[in-house]
């Protein structure tokens, strides 16, 4: 299958990137959220990152108002049906992304492939909750979407090798680089991510090293570009929690329980730079450690 539009649900972190390197590539681009300052904001996100490409010169102004152009927004979800594939990238709860795939199904094309960007709910699963699980599968990209170069795409047990082709030409055509994973549990990377930024949140609630000093050894000590309590943050704790608790879930190894300190921030509402606080303070001119 030729795919040539593509319908992103979710106008946040994620779904602003996808819709970014998508329009960039030449792909039609309808953009869908449930909140109209969501999509307003998601556009100027896109305007201000294109314009850092134009700066260092990685495309032209000229590419700039042509992925603008190719990108439309819309409040209603069933205006998606039509495209050629979609990506869900809403919030990372189940309930949310099975109610979406639901209410989108009466109105897609029989053709139309359907993904979800989780980064760890089981694809098998949201797949067998629609019309065509030969045709779904995992599209999870890396956060921020227009600088990552790596693409994880996940097949669910029924998803057939046409499907998988037709994402991996996008993959291609984007300019990034896929990497198959099983569906278990957080796939590649947050199963080898994950459970070590949740062990750095250990060393600091056991007090073996304070934010400064685990993040530093991190960075330092092992070439990290981010200390893990730092990514926590740039991540968001609630998505680390999440993520975890799917890992401790799915394969029933305590290895995986997550740390009592990263719930007690996520329950306080620190959920890290989106709030402004999480391991680092960010109110302020310079983030500040938090403990």
């Amino acid at each position: 299958m030729d795919i040539k539009s593509v319908g992103v649900v979710g106008a946040g972190q994620m779904g602003n990137g996808i819709a970014h390197v998508l329009a960039v590539a030449g792909y039609d681009v309808l953009l869908n959220d449930i909140s109209e300052d969501n999509l307003s904001r998601a556009l100027a996100q896109i305007d201000k990152n294109l314009e850092r490409q134009v700066s260092r010169e990685k495309i032209t102004a000229e590419d700039k108002a042509t992925a603008l152009a190719r990108i439309k927004t819309t409040l209603k979800l069933t205006d998606l049906g039509p495209s050629d594939l979609i990506i869900e990238a809403a919030t990372e709860r189940e309930t949310v992304k099975t109610a979406i795939f639901e209410d989108l199904l009466p109105h897609l094309k029989p053709e139309t492939i359907l993904t979800s960007n989780t980064s760890s709910i089981s694809i098998t699963r949201l797949a067998s909750r629609t019309d065509r699980p030969e045709k779904f599968m995992g599209f999870h990209f890396m956060n921020p979407v227009p600088v990552m170069q790596l693409v994880e795409l996940i097949r669910g047990i029924a998803t057939d090798e046409q499907t998988y082709q037709a994402c991996l030409k996008v993959v291609e055509n984007i300019g990034k680089t896929a990497a198959s994973a099983e569906d278990f549990p957080a796939f590649i990377v947050n199963r080898i991510l994950m459970p070590m930024i949740n062990e750095a949140v250990y060393t600091l609630y056991e007090g073996v090293g304070s934010v400064k000093s685990i993040d530093e050894s991190m960075k330092l000590g092992a070439n990290h570009p981010m200390g893990p309590l730092e990514l926590a943050d740039f991540i968001g704790l609630d998505t680390c929690l999440a993520i975890m608790n799917v890992l401790h879930d799915g394969l029933a190894d305590t290895k995986y329980r997550p740390c009592p300190l990263l719930t007690k921030y996520v329950e306080a509402g620190w959920l890290g730079r989106k709030t402004q606080r999480g391991f680092y303070d960010y109110r302020g001119e310079t983030p500040v450690p938090t403990r």
